[in-house]
């Protein structure tokens, strides 16, 4: 009886999400296919014909996938160094890892276009110090928006892998070493297994806020499109609603798509769990 009364406590969650996500979500995907009161796929099927449609699509995916694997790279030794820290250091840098995500993506976009533009501090450097002839043509580009990206999203993998590592039982990296392992056997043998949860969460969480970021892709892309922008054009300025709708959908199955093979990939690297 009381486990049936805790399941009410779920009840005002569960009614908040249904009529406020749920709904709107089923609302927007079944405007893409009814039309006349039949079920029809000729709008997505128009989308997929479109040349220009699929190169944004393609764009964002190979953004997202690029600024996913650029975290895990930048962040995993960055992640596995914390977690080895004494709890006052170690909570020093988590402070000022997280700290970045406190500032707006407005400012650290713009902040960006300083750094990276024609006339930016980058090119100035290099020109400076005779290693290029001409600026650098950066912003406004694929790379520009990755490197927001990477910016923006890398704090939150180096958190999710620092919370992994630190329930790695030491003893057990000991035994590995005792036993003949070397210190790159035990790390790949045992701490990156060990990982592959907090690695699979951590990229879920970069893959999905870099597919569906707009305000870095909007300030560093420029005229670059990519599928959020694309998806505010039509239905902010242009009002296509239904275009809009089919963009959205697409984002969400795509997104579905990605987090199934992430857990898929994640299951046949560490079978245990």
């Amino acid at each position: 009886m009381k486990k049936r009364y805790l399941y009410l406590l779920l009840l005002p969650g569960v009614l908040f999400l249904t009529v406020f996500m749920i709904v709107p979500i089923l609302l927007t995907i079944g405007s893409t296919l009814f039309a006349e009161n039949t079920i029809t796929f000729d709008r997505y099927i128009t989308f997929f014909q479109d040349r220009y449609f699929i190169d944004i699509l393609l764009t964002t995916l190979r953004v997202s996938i690029f600024t996913t694997l650029i975290c895990i790279f930048l962040g995993f030794p960055a992640a596995y160094f914390v977690s080895k820290l004494r709890p006052r250091q170690k909570a020093i840098l988590l402070l000022l890892t997280i700290f970045p995500l406190l500032t707006s993506p407005v400012v650290r976009s713009f902040s960006w276009m300083i750094i990276i533009g024609k006339n930016g501090v980058l090119n100035k450097v290099l020109l400076g110090m005779g290693l290029i002839s001409e600026p650098l043509d950066i912003l406004y580009t694929p790379t520009a928006v990755a490197i927001g990206l990477i910016h923006l999203f890398l704090p939150l993998i180096i958190v999710t892998l620092v919370g992994v590592m630190e329930n790695i039982e030491h003893d057990l990296l000991e035994a590995a070493e005792s036993l003949g392992a070397s210190r790159l056997s035990v790390f790949l043998k045992i701490v990156v297994p060990l990982c592959v949860p907090g690695l699979m969460i951590g990229s879920i969480l970069v893959f999905v806020g870099s597919f569906t970021a707009y305000t870095t892709p909007a300030l560093l892309g420029g005229q670059q499109r990519v599928i959020s922008t694309f998806l505010y054009q039509n239905a902010m300025t242009l009002n296509d609603w239904e275009v809009a709708s089919v963009i959205a959908t697409i984002m969400m199955v795509v997104t579905i798509v990605i987090i199934v093979l992430m857990n898929l990939s994640a299951k046949k690297l560490n079978p245990r769990g």
